[in-house]
């Protein structure tokens, strides 16, 4: 069984180029559009890693982090953030909220696979 990631950003191009890289690369992908939308779709279902933009409509990246974090069956599922920005205070507000890594966008597709692998051991 492949594991299954969600991926939440609100940029149509960005779920599409996420989505075929980690396809691809043989993982079982649901999209969400938003942050309350990944956060709804997290606590109802179960996924082995969120990728999540940071900025976006609705509810943005880092409070859907704080949210999922205080859901105890998901408190170990691993977040990586696929944002523009690369501000270091940032990051490390990002960690201290719960993220796992960060991934700056631009990103190259295969780096996105490499992470992905590495954080899930797969």
């Amino acid at each position: 069984m492949s594991a299954r990631i969600l991926t939440v950003d609100d940029s149509a191009s960005i779920r599409l180029t996420t989505r075929v890289a980690l396809s691809n690369a043989g993982y079982d992908v649901t999209e969400a559009v938003h942050g309350q939308e990944g956060l709804d779709k997290a606590k109802a279902d179960s996924f082995d890693l969120i990728v999540t933009d940071l900025n976006m409509p609705i509810m943005d990246g880092l409070t859907m982090i704080e949210e999922i974090r205080k859901v105890p069956s998901l408190t170990g599922t691993p977040i990586i953030f696929l944002t523009t920005e690369s501000d270091a205070d940032l990051k490390a507000r990002a960690k201290a909220a719960g993220a796992t890594g960060w991934l700056t966008k631009p990103f190259d597709p295969e780096n996105l696979v490499k992470i992905v692998r590495k954080v899930l051991g797969k």
